[in-house]
């Protein structure tokens, strides 16, 4: 065993904040070649992991639940996993590790685990915790969503995405000064397109929650304190109105057919869209998939992969909603795709 442990970098933003865009840049780059990333969904599929467009050994996908809630032991048993692995030489050697979680975790259990489970700490250390926040829906996200709220107030570094979109300074300094307020040592940097220096991500020492506050203090305190954190055991839900589901097509859709079908579902239930992303199949170049992402009302621009990441080659998509029925979703996608819309060129 090395004589000094690894340092872990907890990726943490709320849905739809750019965590996957900014790993994704960040794999590109020279100095992040020597990373192990794990990456945590939410949900019966995962997608992230091929989002990223890095496709090797380094990325490990801890999917199928949220990591703070039911499969908590899985983080601990793929984290000691992947150092069994490196120091047989069956992996890459990596010198460090960035775990991005779902939009949805709290980030208290997992801070807990990094800090104090043995079987971690021995060969790992929580390093920094960078918090990924959307100039967009941040603020009405902070007023509805209290994991958001803890995801920023635990972090070392908050990483404002989406500014150009957002298009509004008053706006962009409203969330800053916000921020200021929930976490104010915490280092503030504006993100655009994921575009972010690795080292925000890998300047920290030791996590230390003393400097954070007391709320951040308590909330690991009573962490400890209690029984298993294990508040939802079905892996498509998060709470009693949140939950996820995924469609599966097969068929090629034309890129008209598509942007009516996420324009309809944007302006239809966009307060309710917490995420969508997947993989399209259009029928304008079956070999390149569409990459498809949205929150709430904002539907990204598509860009397209090369290739398929894998032999699947077909549309998938993963919804992370509120009180959304799945059957409403596949209704609406057929419907707009059997119809003129899917005629449209664009």
């Amino acid at each position: 065993m090395d004589q000094d442990p690894i340092p872990v970098t907890v990726l943490t933003g709320f849905l739809g904040s750019g965590k996957t865009t900014i790993l994704s840049r960040l794999v590109q780059n020279p100095d992040f070649a020597d990373t192990a990333i794990i990456v945590n969904e939410f949900g019966e599929i995962g997608l992230d992991h091929v989002l990223i467009e890095a496709s090797d050994e380094r990325i490990v996908d801890l999917s199928c639940g949220c990591i703070c809630c039911t499969i908590r032991g899985d983080l601990v048993s793929t984290l000691v996993d992947l150092y069994e692995r490196r120091e047989a030489e069956e992996i890459r050697r990596f010198r460090r590790v960035v775990l991005e979680t779902t939009g949805l975790a709290d980030p208290a259990p997992i801070i807990h685990t990094l800090m104090q489970e043995p079987l971690v700490f021995e060969r790992y250390h929580l390093a920094r915790v960078v918090t990924a926040v959307d100039a967009v829906n941040g603020m009405i996200t902070f007023d509805c969503q209290p994991e958001a709220v803890k995801q920023a107030a635990v972090a070392d570094a908050l990483l404002v995405t989406k500014t150009d979109i957002a298009n509004n300074a008053d706006a962009v300094a409203a969330l800053e000064a916000r921020l200021s307020n929930i976490n104010p040592s915490a280092e503030c940097k504006i993100c655009v397109k994921g575009e972010t220096d690795p080292a925000l991500l890998f300047s920290g020492g030791l996590y230390d929650p003393a400097e954070k506050g007391r709320y951040v203090s308590e909330w690991l305190t009573r962490e400890t304190a209690s029984s298993p954190h294990e508040h939802n055991v079905d892996v498509t839900r998060h709470g009693d109105d949140i939950h996820t589901f995924s469609l599966s097509r097969t068929d090629a859709v034309s890129r008209g057919g598509l942007g009516a079908f996420t324009q309809m579902l944007a302006d239809q239930k966009g307060d309710d869209l917490l995420r969508l992303k997947g993989l399209v199949l259009l029928t304008e170049d079956l070999a390149r998939p569409a990459v498809v992402h949205g929150v709430q009302h904002v539907i990204h621009p598509i860009r397209r992969l090369n290739a398929w990441p894998d032999d699947t080659v077909e549309t998938r998509l993963v919804f992370i909603v509120r009180d959304v029925e799945k059957q409403w979703v596949e209704d609406l996608w057929d419907r707009v795709i059997e119809s003129s819309y899917a005629d449209l060129v664009v």
